[in-house]
C-alpha cells in the first residue's frame, strides 16, 4: 500500500438495512419532519413552571449574576452553584443561563423554549451522523425520530437544568461528524471545528472528556483507519491538548477541588454496575421512568427483559454487522462509565437525562437488529417503527407532565424513589397537608440525617410547629454542611426570641448579602435597628430599601429620624 493511500480513508461497506434500494423510499426534507416532531412532543413543556431542582436557582437566585455581561468571563473562573464552595465546573451552562436571562428575564417560559431549541438541534445533528455512518437514508432519519421522542430522554428538555446534556451533546455530536469528515480527507476546516466543538463540550460538561475514546471507538471500527495514519495521529494530540487546556482551566478556576478517593471510586464502580441494566431497561421497556430515580429503588427486572430482548433481535436479524453493533454498545458504555465512577456523596441520583448521549450508542446497536433488518419492503418498516414512535411519543407526553410544577414533580419523585431522604423531604416541603409533611420530614430523617438541605427543612417545620429555640441546632448543622443561607433567615427568628437583638441583625444582615430583595427580611432588619436604636444603620436600611424598590412607611422614616 503506497503512503498516499494509507492516508486516504474510506468507509468500510455498510450493511444494507432493508431489502429494497434507497430510491424505493425516499425521504424530502427530512430535518423539517423531525424539527416538526419535536415541536409536537415537546410544545406542553412550553408551559410548565419551575420543579425547584435546582432550575430556580440558576433563574431567580442568580438574578444578580444572570443580568451582568462580565459573567460571561467570570464563568470559567467559579464553581456552577457557588464560585468557591462548588465542585462542578461548566461554565458553558453558566454562560447559556446568562444569554437566556438576557433574552427572557424570569419568564420561564424563555428557558424551556431554548431547552426545546437544543433538542432539536441534536436530533438534526444525530440524523446527520448517522448518514456520516453511512446508513440509509430511512434508517437514519427513523432513529433520529426514536431519539426525537423517546420518553427516557425527556428529563433532559422538560427540565431546564437538563440542558447540560443537551448542550454538550451538540458540541460531541459536531465533534464527532467534524472528526470524521477530516478522517475521510476533507480540508483543514473541519479539523479546526473538530477542536473547538470538542473544547465547547468539555466546557458545558465534564463527561465530555470521554468524547475522544468514543470517537477513536467510531474511527477505528467503523472505518478503514489505520492507528498510525497522520489524520488521525494529528488529531489525538489536538484532542490531548484540548484536554490539557480545559483541565488547567478547571484547576485555575476558584471552586472547590477535592482529591479523588480512588479506593471509593473502585468500590462504587462494583457496586454501580446494576445500573447499566437498569438504563437499558428505562431505553427499551420505558415504563418505570422517574423524575429523581436511585439505584436502590429502580426495578432490575426491565434491565434483564431489555437484554434478552436485545438478544433476540440481534439473533433474528438479517445482514447484521458486527462491527456497527460493536461500536455501539461501547459507545453506550463509555457515556455511561461517568456515571459508574461519580463519587455517592457528590451524586447519588441515576438521573434519566444522562442517558441523552448513551442511547445514541444503542441506537445504532438497533440499527443492526430484526427491527430494521427483517421487513422486506420500507413501507413495512416505516409501519412498524412508525408505531413504535407514536407509542414511545404518548408515554413521553404522559411522563413530561411530572415536571410541570413542584408539587407534581416531588410526588412523583417520592412515589418512584421512597428510600430517597432527599425526595421525601422535598415532597413533605411542599405537600398541603401539613401533618403529611411533617411525617414525611421525620421519615427522611430517619432515611439520612445528613441529606443537604433536610436539616433546614426539618428546622423550618419545628418552627412552624412553634419550636423556635429547637430548630437552632438543625439550622446551625446545615449551615456547617451546605452554608444554605436561608438559614440565617431562621436563625435570626432564633436570636430574637433569646432576645439577642444583635445576633439576630448579624443573621439577618449576612442574608441580605445573598437575597438582598427579601422583602421581610429588609423589613425585620429596619425594624431591629430601630429597636436596637441604630439610628445610622437605620438610615443606611432605609436607603438600600428605597434603592431596592421597596416602600417603606412613613412612620419608620419618621421613627428612623427622630433617634438620637
Amino acid at each position: 500500500m503506497s503512503k498516499q493511500s494509507k492516508n486516504k480513508i474510506t468507509p468500510i461497506k455498510q450493511p444494507q438495512t432493508s431489502a429494497v434500494t434507497q430510491s424505493d423510499f425516499g425521504i424530502k426534507y427530512p430535518v423539517l419532519w423531525l424539527m416538526l416532531v419535536v415541536v409536537i412532543v415537546y410544545s406542553t413543556s412550553l408551559y410548565f413552571g419551575f420543579t425547584e431542582l435546582d432550575d430556580s436557582i440558576f433563574v431567580r437566585d442568580f438574578r444578580a449574576f444572570n443580568e451582568q455581561w462580565s459573567n460571561v468571563f467570570n464563568s470559567f473562573t467559579r464553581g456552577v452553584f457557588d464560585p468557591k464552595n462548588d465542585t462542578y465546573y461548566r461554565p458553558i451552562f453558566l454562560i447559556s443561563m446568562i444569554l437566556n436571562y438576557q433574552m427572557s428575564g424570569e419568564e420561564v417560559m424563555g428557558y424551556h423554549a431554548v431547552n426545546i431549541l437544543f433538542h432539536m438541534m441534536n436530533v438534526a445533528l444525530v440524523y446527520r451522523f448517522f448518514r456520516e455512518l453511512k446508513f440509509k437514508q430511512l434508517t437514519a432519519f427513523l432513529l433520529a425520530m426514536i431519539f426525537a421522542i423517546h420518553p427516557a430522554l425527556s428529563q433532559a428538555v422538560a427540565w431546564i437544568p437538563g440542558r447540560n446534556d443537551t448542550l454538550m451533546s451538540v458540541f460531541v455530536l459536531t465533534y464527532f461528524i467534524c472528526s470524521i469528515r477530516f478522517t475521510k480527507g476533507n480540508g483543514i476546516k473541519w479539523l479546526i471545528g473538530a477542536i473547538v466543538a470538542l473544547l465547547l463540550a468539555l466546557f458545558t460538561k465534564e463527561t465530555a472528556i470521554f468524547a475522544p475514546f468514543a470517537l477513536c471507538v467510531i474511527l477505528l471500527l467503523l472505518f478503514d483507519v489505520e492507528w498510525k495514519s497522520k489524520r488521525l495521529v494529528g488529531q489525538v494530540l489536538l484532542w490531548v491538548g484540548a484536554v490539557a487546556i480545559y483541565l488547567i482551566a478547571r484547576a485555575s478556576a476558584s471552586m472547590k477541588h477535592e482529591a479523588i478517593d480512588w479506593v471509593s471510586v473502585f468500590h462504587g464502580f462494583f457496586t454501580k454496575i446494576p445500573i447499566i441494566w437498569q438504563y437499558l431497561g428505562k431505553i427499551f421497556l420505558p415504563f418505570n421512568l422517574s423524575v429523581f430515580p436511585i439505584q436502590q429503588d429502580t426495578s432490575n427486572v426491565y434491565g434483564i427483559v431489555a437484554i434478552v430482548l436485545i438478544i433476540a433481535l440481534l439473533l433474528w436479524s438479517k445482514h447484521r454487522d458486527k462491527r456497527t453493533i460493536i461500536a455501539g454498545f461501547l459507545l453506550f458504555f463509555v457515556f455511561i462509565l461517568p456515571l459508574l465512577i461519580l463519587p455517592d456523596k457528590i451524586n447519588q441520583q441515576t438521573f434519566e437525562h444522562r442517558l441523552y448521549l448513551p442511547i445514541i450508542g444503542i441506537l445504532m446497536v438497533l440499527s443492526q437488529s430484526a427491527l430494521f433488518t427483517r421487513p422486506k419492503e420500507d413501507k413495512s418498516l416505516v409501519l412498524i417503527v412508525g408505531a413504535l414512535v407514536v407509542f414511545l411519543g404518548i408515554i413521553n407526553y404522559h411522563h413530561q407532565q411530572y415536571f410541570k410544577d413542584p408539587l407534581t414533580f416531588w410526588t412523583q419523585a417520592e412515589e418512584t424513589s421512597p428510600h430517597s431522604a432527599y425526595a421525601v423531604m422535598m415532597y413533605g416541603a411542599r405537600v398541603e397537608d401539613k401533618q403529611l409533611g411533617y411525617a414525611m420530614m421525620r421519615r427522611a430523617y430517619q432515611l439520612n440525617p445528613n441529606e443537604k438541605y433536610l436539616n433546614y427543612y426539618y428546622g423550618v417545620m419545628l418552627q412552624n410547629q412553634d419550636s423556635v429555640l429547637e430548630s437552632e441546632k438543625y439550622f446551625l448543622k446545615e449551615q456547617k454542611t451546605s452554608d444554605y443561607y436561608e438559614c440565617d433567615f431562621y436563625l435570626a427568628q432564633v436570636s430574637h426570641k433569646k432576645q439577642d437583638n444583635l445576633g439576630a441583625a448579624k443573621h439577618l444582615e449576612r442574608y441580605l448579602t445573598r437575597d438582598s430583595m427579601n422583602s421581610p427580611a429588609n423589613n425585620n432588619l429596619l425594624l431591629l435597628y430601630l429597636e436596637m436604636h441604630e439610628k445610622q444603620k437605620s438610615l443606611h436600611q432605609i436607603e438600600a430599601m428605597k434603592h431596592r424598590g421597596f416602600s417603606i412607611p412613613q412612620q419608620l422614616i419618621q421613627q428612623a429620624n427622630q433617634l438620637p
